[in-house]
């Protein structure tokens, strides 16, 4: 027999734990608060991994550049860029990708799914960062500066071809 039964709705739960956890589906409760923003967590585990954000504690550290993350996750994440791992196959071409992100944004170059359009003009894109570059032309902001003279330009990409006017 399972000592602990919601009165809401008469399922039993061997813990109290458990007990709490599942209330909370009826009253909404969440009753583990953050002291320094006031977000409210189902679980005392989960508060926990939050209060890594304000304390900025990181005991996940990379074997290969020292550099340290908060959750252990992150550090799963970014050890793809030391090993080379992409398991993530693009179905239409020989392109390999080792985050999901990446291999969506990839894929609207096939499909022709452009989601990012432009305010001020209607010009759609495939790529967020092309949008932003974009923009520039109606901003006229130039970020990306030559080192040798005063030319700036709006895209990084823009710049790497003028740089090659230096070295003809």
């Amino acid at each position: 027999l399972e000592p602990y039964q919601c009165r809401h709705c008469g399922k039993d739960f061997t813990n109290k734990s458990e007990l709490i956890i599942h209330m909370s589906i009826h009253t909404g409760d969440k009753p583990y608060q953050c002291c320094y923003c006031g977000k409210d967590f189902l679980r005392k585990s989960d508060l926990k991994r939050h209060m890594k954000t304000h304390t900025k504690e990181k005991p996940y550290r990379c074997s290969f550049c020292d550099e340290a993350f908060s959750h252990n996750n992150i550090l799963k994440s970014h050890m793809k860029k030391h090993t080379g791992d992409k398991p993530l196959h693009c179905s239409q071409c020989d392109k390999s990708f080792s985050f999901n992100v990446h291999l969506k944004s990839h894929m609207r170059i096939h499909t022709g799914e452009k989601p990012y359009q432009c305010s001020l003009c209607e010009k759609a894109f495939s790529q967020n960062s092309n949008l932003r570059a974009h923009m520039r032309k109606h901003t006229g902001e130039k970020p990306y500066q030559c080192s040798l003279c005063d030319k700036a330009f709006p895209c990084n990409s823009t710049l790497k071809k003028h740089m090659r006017t230096h070295t003809e």
